[in-house]
């Protein structure tokens, strides 16, 4: 009872930094940009205002319109119990694994992109086929990249992927692991939305990815939309941080060691906010047929990072 309590917990701990993860890069951006810029929790300040206002939702919308923000938020939400955030093993690790969080970052991709078809603006739909573009190559990539680490750990779970580098450190510096990392981080560039494929920070059409299928959104659709993509941000961020350097995971439910977790979890997510806010102030955007082009790159990085694994096992 008390593993699952505690999954609970670790669910809500991810509610809880999203927000302030999503604040904490653009605030750096901001810094390295010679800006003063919004400080860290601005994010907390804006679900509260969007929560607070009024939906107006287009006369062309269909109950879909409706239903496509729960479910983005939803499918973040349960994936975040199922990925060793502060602790593992955990107890919901035996009713998901890789592909389980690959089919329900999917889900709520499918889902914005119904969304933003489901309006008929000529934004939306770009938006949409935009996003199908993306997600048909980066999909299968998180999975082939971690499915890398668990040829080494013996299966697919996450939670034994992070428990068997614990007890095996060597295997965190191999080229399979290298080569995964490399993958997965393009990969978390794509599907948060960050440049050089997409810009959080622009509303120009020829530019915009995600914020083209949420324009039609307003109140707490759209509060519950941004909310469930600074939980996917903190999704594959816990990810890089915890299945490539899983050092600081609690491995018991000791008040010390999740201590010591919760503080090596904020403190890796930091590291990653600024690497990636870093990156974002020394790239341009790509255009749109070259993003496929880098996805392409990432997709052979996990091949070899699989095959690597296979050869060195």
């Amino acid at each position: 009872m008390t593993g699952y309590v505690f999954e609970m917990v670790q669910g809500v701990l991810a509610l809880l930094l999203a927000p302030g993860l999503a604040g904490f890069v653009r605030w750096v951006k901001a810094r390295l940009q010679n800006r003063r810029g919004a400080p860290p929790w601005q994010p907390y300040f804006e679900l509260r205002k969007l929560f607070g206002k009024e939906v107006i939702v287009s006369s062309n919308a269909s109950w879909l319109f409706r239903f496509a923000p729960y479910v983005i938020f939803a499918s973040a939400i349960a994936v975040t119990l199922l990925v060793p955030l502060i602790a593992a093993p955990l107890p919901f690790d035996g009713m998901g694994d890789l592909l389980m969080v690959v089919y329900l970052l999917l889900l709520g991709t499918f889902f914005l992109a119904l969304a933003g078809l489901d309006v008929g603006t000529a934004f939306g739909g770009m938006g949409a086929s935009r996003e199908m573009t993306v997600a048909a190559i980066a999909e299968p990539t998180i999975a082939l990249a971690i499915f890398g680490l668990a040829l080494g750990a013996g299966s697919t779970n996450l939670g034994r992927i992070v428990t068997q580098t614990l007890a095996n450190p060597a295997v965190a510096v191999s080229p399979g692991r290298l080569l995964a990392f490399a993958a997965l981080f393009i990969v978390t560039l794509a599907e948060t939305g960050r440049l050089p494929v997409d810009n959080p920070a622009t509303h120009l059409e020829l530019t915009m990815i995600h914020e083209a299928m949420i324009l039609e959104y307003s109140g707490r659709y759209l509060a519950l939309i941004e909310w469930g993509a600074w939980l996917k941000l903190t999704i594959f961020f816990t990810l890089l941080a915890n299945l490539f350097v899983p050092w600081g995971v609690a491995t018991t439910f000791d008040p010390a060691a999740l201590a010591l977790a919760v503080a090596s979890l904020i403190v890796k997510l930091a590291v990653l906010g600024v690497i990636i806010a870093v990156v974002e102030t020394r790239v341009a955007k790509l255009r749109l047929f070259r993003v496929p082009e880098l996805l392409g790159v990432s997709f052979v990085l996990a091949l070899l990072a699989v095959t690597s694994s296979f050869l060195l096992k």
